[in-house]
């Protein structure tokens, strides 16, 4: 049952970037992606947990809105990133506390253009943990860190695609615990404001 649920997320999100992705074709004449400006994007988040956090945690489903503001036109962008995610439980631990984990990072960093439609980001902030008592947490926040590589799709109309792969790292939730991490994919709808 969790790995068809697992299959078929990844394949939701597959086929999403396919559709989507003869829509990109219809951009602007020129072909250049829509990055002039202030965007706004917001999408949903599928992540697979890594190392050690993959004992508790199958997998994770959420969603995130993220800002960008040029610094250097349509090469350079700051970015303010605020996610939700629940990290779904794995039935095979056996620990004591067996509940799913929610958490929210808030990240800021640097989205860079460096050819065409191809954006290589890295990001730092905080992930805060809202059930940390259910989860047998000692912390409530923890350090985060996410280096990101992605594509956008122009959609024409100053609109975009965005989908992109991130390692995100998080420190400890415990005192004596090991570190968080986990590979996300990001899909999100991108416009200008």
């Amino acid at each position: 049952m969790k790995k068809s649920i697992k299959i078929s997320a990844i394949t939701l999100a597959i086929l999403s970037i396919f559709t989507v992705s003869t829509r990109a074709q219809e951009g602007t004449p020129s072909g250049d992606p829509v990055k002039s400006g202030f965007r706004l994007s917001v999408g949903p988040e599928v992540a697979l947990p890594i190392g050690d956090f993959s004992d508790r945690y199958n997998w994770a489903i959420g969603g995130s809105v993220q800002g960008e503001l040029p610094i250097l036109k349509d090469q350079l962008f700051v970015t303010l990133n605020a996610a939700y995610l629940s990290f779904i439980k794995n039935d095979d631990y056996t620990g004591t506390y067996q509940s799913n984990l929610q958490l929210i990072p808030v990240k800021a960093g640097l989205k860079y253009f460096p050819v065409k439609n191809f954006f290589v980001q890295g990001e730092a902030g905080v992930s805060f943990l809202t059930n940390k008592d259910d989860v047998g947490a000692t912390k409530s926040a923890t350090f985060a860190y996410a280096p990101q590589i992605g594509y956008q799709f122009n959609l024409g109309n100053s609109s975009a695609l965005d989908l992109g792969v991130r390692f995100q790292g998080n420190s400890k939730f415990t005192d004596n615990g090991s570190s968080n991490n986990f590979f996300g994919l990001r899909v999100a709808y991108s416009f200008g404001l």
